[in-house]
């Protein structure tokens, strides 16, 4: 057996490479993919260049399991994460969306149309109808509003 890997590196590289593949799909986690990864190309190497001996492949597959892990771990910091407590409230979505009032405000309620359904609202400022508000937080099912102002849309005089 051994004289057979020692004869044949490149098939001994990409079915242990394949191997660590079958093993991470069962269900590892990640562990053994980039483990594999660089067996399969350790392999594609030795195919490539056979002169290389089995110390310069074993170095190269640990060269390219520590390379691939560390890019991979990169690569996933980089990334944005979510907000665990707002995963399965879908109405936290809605802080920062603008609507337009329904009706005027009375005692602070009143009702905004969103997507297909209607939201009750609250605001600590009297407010008309049609005035146009953004949500700044969701208790239950009412969303507080404050008025929406844009300020882009005012131009100063300088003269």
């Amino acid at each position: 057996m051994i004289e057979l890997i020692s004869t044949q590196p490149a098939w001994f590289w990409l079915c242990l490479g394949g191997l660590l593949l079958i093993g991470e799909l069962i269900g590892t986690g990640g562990y053994l993919l980039w483990t594999g990864i660089a067996a399969v190309l350790v392999g594609f190497i030795a195919l490539v260049l056979p002169f290389l001996g089995w110390e310069w492949q074993g170095i190269l597959f640990a060269i390219f399991t520590i390379v691939s892990a560390v890019l991979w771990r990169k690569w996933l910091s980089g990334r944005q994460n979510t907000k665990a407590d707002d995963v399965n409230q879908i109405s936290h979505q809605l802080i920062g969306i603008k609507a337009r009032l329904l009706t005027d405000t009375e005692e602070g309620f009143s009702r905004v149309r969103l997507a297909d359904g209607s939201w009750r609202i609250y605001s600590d400022i009297p407010l008309l109808a049609d005035t146009e508000v953004v949500v700044i937080t969701v208790d239950g099912i009412t969303l507080k509003v404050k008025p929406y102002s844009d300020d882009s849309n005012h131009e100063q005089d300088g003269q």
